[in-house]
């Protein structure tokens, strides 16, 4: 996940490349692209937060896959910008590039965490239907999180 950020650190570069060119001053359509990589940058601080910034911390694969979802639609949404309007707004090859590999990784990172989602979805609902019917799970009574100590002297 950390590498994410370098390349929207460049691709946020090269919006000072395309923001003082010609073309940012006669279009519109340039800004349109620098709305996308900053909404991608605000997606981005969101995945650090929900990564511990660094840290070892335990992640959601529920809130993991919701944010990568915002993630994979803004690099839509940038890939098709950039298509477009690469010449006019003097968007450098580099960064087209970097950007294409960045989107890549964060369909992967989505596909694994809503994976990861959809397995713990279903292994709750089995834990439910186990609860249900009275039968314990494997370990305490299953995912439920409850584990009964016996009372009295051991």
């Amino acid at each position: 996940m950390t590498h994410i950020r370098p390349t929207v650190l460049a691709a946020l570069a090269a919006l000072g490349i395309f923001a003082s060119g010609p073309a940012f001053a006669q279009s519109s359509v340039c800004q349109d692209g620098q709305k996308i990589l900053l909404e991608r940058q605000s997606i981005i601080k969101q995945i650090n937060e929900l990564t511990g910034g660094g840290k070892k911390k335990q992640v959601d694969p529920r809130s993991a896959c919701k944010v990568f979802g915002k993630l994979v639609t803004n690099g839509n949404s940038g890939l098709k910008w950039m298509t477009t309007n690469k010449d006019w707004c003097q968007v450098p090859d580099q960064v087209v590039e970097n950007f294409q590999k960045d989107h890549k990784r964060a369909e992967t990172f989505k596909s694994q965490a809503c994976g990861a989602a959809a397995k713990m979805a279903e292994m709750e609902k089995r834990a439910k239907q186990q609860a249900q019917q009275g039968a314990p799970g494997r370990i305490g009574g299953g995912l439920t999180g409850t584990l009964t100590v016996p009372k009295g002297a051991l």
